[in-house]
């Protein structure tokens, strides 16, 4: 992973697990070992699930820059949709609290959305190819 791509998978993970560890407290205080345990699990989802968008969106740039706009707001998409369908089938589930695990989802994915935009806005990537550098594409 090249690391312009590793430090914004990094600057996007590292607030939204530090979130996830903010929830993990607040719900073990709130509902107990179960609370704790359905946020640890929750941000560990959304990280999963963004960490895997973001490489599959990666390669899609390196590959077909110009279906990266429209792979993008699909892949969002898509994965937010997950994201809601995840919620809606653990709504039962007696392993660990629900309340905790929908709010973690919910916050550590707005998380990592602000985080990811402020890292590609913080990025020096050069969108421009030189035609005069070897390598470039004209």
């Amino acid at each position: 992973m090249p690391s312009n791509d590793a430090r914004i998978l990094l600057s996007a993970a590292i607030p939204t697990a530090a979130t996830g560890a903010i929830a993990a407290v607040i719900s073990g205080l709130v509902a107990g070992g179960k609370g704790a345990l359905g946020a640890v699990i929750g941000c560990a989802v959304v990280i999963l699930f963004m960490g895997i968008g973001l490489v599959v969106l990666q390669r899609t740039a390196k590959s077909l820059p110009h279906l990266f706009q429209a792979m993008g707001l699909m892949l969002y998409t898509a994965q937010l949709l997950l994201l809601l369908f995840l919620i809606f089938l653990f709504k039962k589930t007696t392993f660990f609290d629900f309340k905790a695990f929908a709010f973690t989802v919910l916050a550590a994915t707005i998380v990592w959305i602000a985080a990811q935009a402020r890292a590609y806005m913080k990025a020096k990537i050069m969108y421009i190819d030189d035609p005069e550098k070897p390598g470039s594409s004209t």
